[in-house]
């Protein structure tokens, strides 16, 4: 078993924060016209945090057990409901409050499970 410290799991939520990210700039991107510069700007700010994404997971996964990381990955969920909010306006209805609860739990649990096993 890989050892897990607060380094990491900052590590892993970093990365899954810069991931979230992604989305927002493909959004503002498709409602650019195509090739033009703010288009180029917004799809090149989404692959390039998509890039500095993929070298911090590759780091987090070789300090993180796998189920570790993948079940992280689910705060991914509740950032885009956050971007959601802060840039498009949206609204977050009671199911979907409660389902970032179960995400949230759901994270938890596993993350506790592991430090008894």
């Amino acid at each position: 078993m890989i050892k897990r410290d607060k380094k990491t799991i900052l590590l892993l939520n970093l990365a899954f924060f810069l991931y979230s990210f992604t989305s927002v700039m493909s959004k503002f991107a498709a409602g650019e016209e195509f090739l033009t510069m703010k288009w180029l700007l917004c799809y090149g700010t989404m692959l390039l945090l998509l890039m500095v994404y993929a070298v911090l997971w590759q780091f987090a996964l070789k300090k993180a057990d796998l189920i570790t990381a993948y079940a992280n990955k689910a705060v991914v969920v509740i950032w885009g409901m956050v971007w959601g909010i802060l840039f498009f306006h949206e609204h977050i209805s009671l199911l979907k409050g409660i389902g970032i609860l179960i995400i949230i739990v759901g994270i938890v649990v596993l993350s506790k499970g592991e430090k008894d096993a």
